[in-house]
């Protein structure tokens, strides 16, 4: 599968510490550079038949359609798609007009992934967002009728501009609006962000993890009762609407990712990521130089990281894969460290797969760093 970052956004988010620009001017100059980066890097890619191609960012739907057809051709001259690929467009609601999603509607762009992130003016002023409430609503609308049927929204809950009757109303104008996909995710506050800041000055207070936990299970259960699977902690989808791209990460399977700060991984042991500085980027790349880090994963970080990952699905990890790929003393580890936790019912075996039980999903990342190895490479 295939991840390309643009790096662009129209204003920065007071939550958001992902790497991009809020100015266009070196648009050009970055294009041809992912261009450049697609054709220098197609070799990394063992399977020459993508099944999933995702724009995301930064904020995808700056560029025009044409921009973004491009960039589709470009990546046609090194790969095939899959009949059924999903391409993934990552967009915010103030961009969907209707003459942009006629033309997108017409290339190959088959799934968007809406920003939406509330459906009331007071969480996304707090959250500075280029849109209304009335925008989310609308631009949700203008997609489908533009023919666009595999859509994800995204939402943000445990704001403290919310409370737990307007994340009902949200979860209720999000299954009204007959939505195949949501991804839902706590507010977090991140280092170096504009809410850490507010939230040091006293200006308003922080996220409460106890209001955070109620959203999240009344969420659970109420996209259940609507047809909804949670597949992943963060993750809900009608039957058929799963996100492939997403459920290939979380399977530890191989992406290659284009542009600034883009991660890579070969389905193996090496990971590498791109500069995250624009010009840094586009000077490399200028000179035919490859401007990013790699890193060798030993056993101990691959069986850690497959931990995390998998635990974070309703499927969990797959025991049988674990014991293939892990030496005896991790697996000895592993049985010793899942006992307790197994009696206790935080972990389950169902099928073949270790497995946190949903109950529990909010705890999730502290269950499976409980099972890391802390034993030598």
């Amino acid at each position: 599968m295939l991840y390309i970052h643009i790096p662009f956004c129209k204003q920065k988010c007071s939550y958001c510490n992902f790497h991009f620009s809020t100015s266009l001017k070196y648009k050009g100059e970055m294009l041809a550079a992912i261009k450049k980066e697609i054709g220098l890097r197609s070799h990394e890619l063992q399977n020459k038949e993508l099944k999933s191609l995702y724009f995301g960012g930064g904020t995808p739907s700056v560029l025009e359609v044409d921009e973004l057809k491009m960039l589709i051709d470009e990546v046609l001259k090194y790969f095939t798609f899959a009949p059924d690929i999903e391409i993934t467009l990552e967009a915010n609601p103030d961009d969907l007009n209707s003459a942009f999603l006629k033309e997108l509607r017409a290339s190959e762009i088959n799934r968007l992934s809406i920003g939406t992130q509330s459906f009331f003016d007071d969480d996304l002023v707090l959250m500075n967002r280029a849109h209304s409430a009335a925008e989310a609503e609308s631009s949700i609308k203008r997609a489908q009728d533009s023919g666009f049927e595999n859509l994800s929204i995204d939402l943000i809950y445990g704001s403290p501009t919310s409370d737990f009757s307007l994340w009902k109303e949200s979860l209720n104008k999000a299954v009204a609006l007959d939505v195949p996909h949501i991804s839902a995710y706590a507010l977090t506050v991140e280092p170096k962000t504009a809410l850490n800041q507010w939230i040091a000055q006293n200006k308003i207070q922080p996220p409460k993890e106890s209001e955070q936990t109620e959203d999240f299970y009344y969420m659970s259960d109420f996209l259940k009762l609507h047809g909804f699977q949670h597949y992943e902690i963060s993750n809900f989808a009608k039957p058929r609407f799963e996100s492939r791209h997403n459920t290939a990460y979380w399977q530890y399977r191989e992406y290659l990712g284009l542009g600034p700060s883009a991660h890579s991984y070969d389905g193996r042991s090496e990971r590498s990521w791109n500069v995250a500085n624009n010009q840094k980027y586009i000077n490399a790349l200028n000179q035919n130089i490859l401007a990013k880090e790699t890193e060798f994963l030993s056993e101990k970080d691959r069986f850690n990281e497959m931990l995390m990952i998998g635990l974070r699905t309703a499927k969990g990890v797959d025991l049988s894969v674990l014991n293939q790929s892990f030496s005896a003393e991790i697996q000895n580890h592993l049985d010793k460290e899942t006992s307790g936790k197994l009696q206790r019912g935080t972990l389950v075996i169902e099928n073949g797969f270790l497995k946190i039980p949903e109950v529990h999903w909010f705890l999730a990342d502290g269950i499976a760093a409980d099972l890391f190895y802390l034993g030598g490479d």
